[in-house]
């Protein structure tokens, strides 16, 4: 209970501490988080410039805190292969010798039959995920997606039942944060925190439908503010322009320009943004000024003006048999 207590600790002061470096990040291969005994686990650190300085470490379930290399992991340039056994579960990050740091990433290593296949590293909110029921039969170590139905549940709840033994969430958002696990005749995997995160790039565009004709400026903004880096900008997964300002400008918009959007820089991708369109009201009457409006109905409606003359006269009256009565 005390180690793993230390392990949370430590893997929430990773992930939050501000010394956490920018331009270095943890990469895992295959991308998950839950391995059977005796799967093999390659972790890499990815930095902008060099990877030179930069260690990957880990803290495992016995409370250990060790580099690859030293009693477990083969290094193979700037990559630590693992061939795992259920002591190599663990937190696992990219440390470098002033003690900057990458996201942490928290591996299960299960001794059961089944696992969840879910994302290694938090998941970009508005991203497409894809959770799977792994199944292994006799501790194999072939293994292959199940066949088997499979339950998928989420912070203790049944969410969905699926023959493919596959769950897919189209555009992942903040509610959808939690733990997950998944069942099958087999038995049931253990749980996995998927966290989401906001994402260096969006993409900036219209909130509402837009009404064809008008103009519309979509733009790749990185970190929160307008980009000056070039952005490539995507419909329906095909590249549709490449522009040096990070801003796409589309002078009038018809219908053939709804669809799926998304733009890419150097910095990452957005996640993808649905434009629809809405074709213009047409009130001939909101253009005219009111007297011209009143003359229009009353040539239309003769029956108008007299129908307005006894309103009046009405309200008239009324008034005045209120002030009969108070005196």
């Amino acid at each position: 209970m005390e180690h793993t207590c230390l392990l949370l600790l430590l893997f929430s002061t990773l992930v939050y501490s501000g010394l956490s470096h920018n331009g270095v990040s943890l990469s895992v291969r295959p991308n998950r988080s839950q391995f059977f005994e005796y799967e093999s686990l390659i972790v890499s650190c990815e930095v902008q410039e060099s990877s030179a300085g930069w260690t990957l470490k880990r803290y495992t379930s016995t409370g250990k805190l060790s580099a690859c290399g030293t009693d477990w992991g083969k290094q193979q340039g700037f990559s630590c292969i693992v061939s795992l056994i259920l002591s190599d579960s663990g937190v696992y990050w990219c440390e470098s010798g002033s003690g900057e740091h990458s996201t942490a990433v928290n591996i299960t290593v299960h001794a059961g039959a089944v696992i969840l296949e879910s994302p290694a590293l938090p998941v970009t909110e508005g991203h497409s995920v894809t959770l799977r029921c792994r199944y292994r039969k006799d501790k194999e170590i072939n293994v292959t997606h199940s066949n088997l139905t499979a339950d998928f549940y989420k912070d203790g709840s049944l969410i969905r039942t699926e023959t493919t033994a596959e769950m897919t969430i189209p555009a992942v958002s903040k509610s959808d944060e939690g733990l997950y696990k998944c069942s099958n005749s087999e038995g049931e995997s253990p749980e996995r925190l998927m966290t989401l995160t906001a994402g260096a790039v969006i993409l900036e565009s219209p909130a509402l439908p837009v009404t064809v004709g008008d103009s519309v400026t979509l733009r790749c903004r990185y970190q929160g503010t307008p980009s000056d880096l070039k952005a490539d900008f995507y419909k329906d997964g095909s590249l549709v322009r490449t522009e040096t300002t990070g801003e796409m400008t589309i002078p009038a918009v018809s219908r053939s320009d709804e669809g799926l959007y998304k733009c890419s820089n150097s910095e990452g991708e957005s996640p993808e943004r649905r434009m629809t369109l809405t074709d213009p009201t047409t009130v001939p009457v909101l253009s005219m000024s009111l007297p011209r409006l009143l003359s229009s109905l009353l040539v239309v409606c003769p029956y108008l003006l007299v129908t307005v003359i006894l309103l009046v006269k009405g309200i008239r009256r009324r008034a005045q048999g209120e002030r009969f009565e108070e005196q």
